[in-house]
Parts: C-alpha cells; structure tokens; sequence
C-alpha cells in the first residue's frame, strides 16, 4: 500500500511541476506582450491554498485537482471589460501575439525536457556497482574464485565503476 502511495504522489508532483512550467510558459508572455493576467491556477477546481498580489492584482491558486491548470486572462467574451482595459485583453492584442502566447505553454515544456535531459546527462544516473551475488556452482566466475559480495573493481587494466563497464570490457 505504501508504494502505491509513494507512486500517486509522486505522479502527481511530476504532473504539477510540468503544469506549472507549461502555464508559467502562458503567463510570461502574456505579461510580456501586454496583456492583464487575471489568475495563475494550478489544477482545477476549488481553490486549496492561494494569495493575491497586491503590486499586480493578480491572483495565484493551488487548487483541489491537480491534474492541470489554466492562466486566466482579461477578455471581453468573458465578461464586460472597462473601456481603459480594452488593450489589454487578450482578444484585442494582434493575433501574432495570441499565437506567442497560446504556443508559449508547449514551447517552454520542450524547454524543459531539453534542460531536464541535459542534467541528467551531464549529472549522470547513477549505474549499479558490480557486484557478485552468488556465483553458479563450475561457473567461469565460480572457478575465478569469486564469490558472494566480491565487486569487480577492474579487469585487464580497466576500471570498472558500474556493471555497464563491465559488460563494454567484456
């Protein structure tokens, strides 16, 4: 039961990082071309946890479902809107603009896979040592005089780190 557990929840945080990075990807450029960002809301639903900003108005949620989430906008199709705020609303701007902004969530998720990818690369995944568990009875390994626990640290003057070297040596 705990590891069904461990596997939810950690779902769920890989789900919510990846929503949050794809909607900061909206957000950003939104803000950045102009026009009013309303909400920032991780999942759907009720809101859990959430504050306003004071500096900009706008609001940012945590809510019950975190299976998603949505940048809120200033637009007139969905409520009337000032006659002062009409530039600001998203269906006002240039339609280039709402293109940056609709395609900026997937742009910044391919963003991240590439850094993710890179760290992993560069930072490495750590490879099982070579380890012995218990050789076959007249084995090669057994007749070597190898036994239960022995690690392989090298083999005809290589090093060996992990079971992956051991197999490219052999």
């Amino acid at each position: 039961m705990s590891q069904l557990l461990v596997s939810v929840l950690s779902f769920l945080v890989a789900i919510g990082v990846l929503v949050a990075v794809h909607e900061y990807g909206h957000y950003w450029v939104a803000r950045r071309l102009g026009v009013r960002v309303l909400r920032y809301s991780i999942g759907f639903g009720h809101q859990v946890f959430g504050w306003t900003s004071r500096k900009t108005g706008i609001e940012y949620w945590l809510s019950a479902l975190p299976l998603g989430g949505y940048v809120k906008m200033l637009d007139e199709r969905e409520a009337p809107v000032a006659e002062a705020d009409k530039p600001f609303a998203f269906n006002r701007v240039h339609p280039w603009r709402r293109i940056a902004i609709v395609a900026a969530g997937p742009g910044v998720n391919v963003l991240f896979a590439i850094l993710a990818y890179w760290l992993v690369f560069m930072i490495g995944v750590p490879g099982m040592k070579p380890i012995i568990d218990t050789p076959a009875e007249g084995s090669i390994a057994a007749r070597a005089g190898l036994a239960s626990g022995d690690e392989i640290t090298g083999l005809d003057g290589r090093a060996i780190a992990d079971w992956q070297d051991l197999r490219m040596t052999l």
